[in-house]
């Protein structure tokens, strides 16, 4: 398998063809300026040591040694073998709440988004933890299973959006319960939850879920988004209403999520607009104990660049030598 680490430059090789018709033009115009001196045959003659063919030699390794010097810049790589690597960290696993009431505008530029900014961040502080993804809204699912490939984490969080959960409304234990039912390990020690919600529970009883886990050793943190006073829902270009066609404004609810945190061993803050609230509770993460983990992860590839550049300078070089004049012939008496 070949893979190139600067794909980009590929397009460099585009110029390779210009060199021709570049050189081709230059031709067409040199001709005209012989012509003006008379004769063209006769010009010719004057000129014996000029070679023509060796012209064309000349901007055909040139073209090749650039397109083996633009091969090198792409950076050409092998291997991509598996192997297993042991890491000592914690698994966290986030459950997101993306039901439509987190596109109320008291964050900006709502508070899904902000949400989703913030987890990015901790992912971009996060070295050997594991990390894993649920999204929940009336139902919940695991958007990415426990890792320590923070890219693909990135990738599946920028997919994330109100669409994700076909079902509306909050059902916080749920959500608790796939976090607990999607950790790697069963370490006491090593394993959290960080719910980050508005808190508006409409389905079941995540007090119960979060005590249950605390008896599992799994600490569960929550983060609520949102104002008390509450915003309107923007929905479809227009505010969400009800079926008496009033204007849905969502609260949040800090009296449930203080009680999943108290009931999971955990802490819950109030996510603010600079200080999302992420960072103490991973500081507070951090102080657990850390496990030990076998990942399975890529070997680095092999890098092949340089190989391309030394075949480009030795055509380089051979095209300096190669000359426009023709050899000299010398006759043996």
């Amino acid at each position: 398998m070949v893979n190139f680490a600067q794909a980009q430059y590929l397009i460099l090789l585009l110029l390779v063809p210009l060199f021709f018709v570049a050189y081709a033009v230059m031709g067409y115009f040199r001709k005209r300026r012989i012509r003006k001196f008379g004769d063209a045959a006769l010009v010719n003659a004057l000129m014996p040591s000029v070679s023509s063919s060796k012209g064309w030699v000349r901007v055909t390794l040139f073209a090749l040694a650039f397109f083996f010097f633009v091969i090198g810049l792409s950076r050409p790589q092998i291997g991509a073998k598996l192997k297993e690597r042991k890491t000592k960290g914690v698994e966290i696993m986030i459950a997101l709440d993306v039901s439509n009431s987190m596109m109320a505008e008291d964050y900006s530029p709502n508070r899904l988004e902000r949400a989703k900014l913030a987890i990015s961040s901790l992912v971009d502080k996060l070295r050997d933890d594991r990390i894993g993804l649920v999204v929940f809204a009336g139902t919940s699912f695991v958007q990415l299973p426990v890792t320590t490939d923070y890219a693909s984490a990135k990738m599946f969080l920028n997919s994330i959006d109100t669409g994700s959960i076909p079902i509306q409304g909050t059902a916080l234990g749920d959500a608790l319960m796939t976090c607990i039912r999607s950790f790697s390990t069963q370490s006491e020690r090593s394993r959290a939850i960080i719910i980050i919600t508005d808190g508006e529970n409409h389905e079941d009883d995540p007090v119960a879920v979060a005590r249950q886990a605390a008896e599992m050793g799994i600490k569960v943190f929550a983060i609520g988004v949102g104002s008390p006073e509450g915003k309107p829902i923007p929905y479809e270009g227009e505010l969400l209403k009800d079926k008496d066609g009033n204007i849905v404004v969502s609260r949040l609810d800090e009296k449930v999520l203080r009680e999943i945190a108290s009931a999971g061993k955990g802490a819950y803050v109030h996510a603010g607009m600079s200080e999302f609230g992420l960072n103490p509770i991973v500081d507070d993460i951090k102080r657990m104990d850390d496990e030990m983990f076998n990942s399975v992860v890529f070997e680095e590839f092999d890098e092949q660049y340089m190989y391309f550049f030394a075949i480009a300078l030795v055509l380089l070089v051979v095209e300096m030598l190669v000359g426009e004049r023709k050899a000299r012939r010398h006759l043996l008496k």
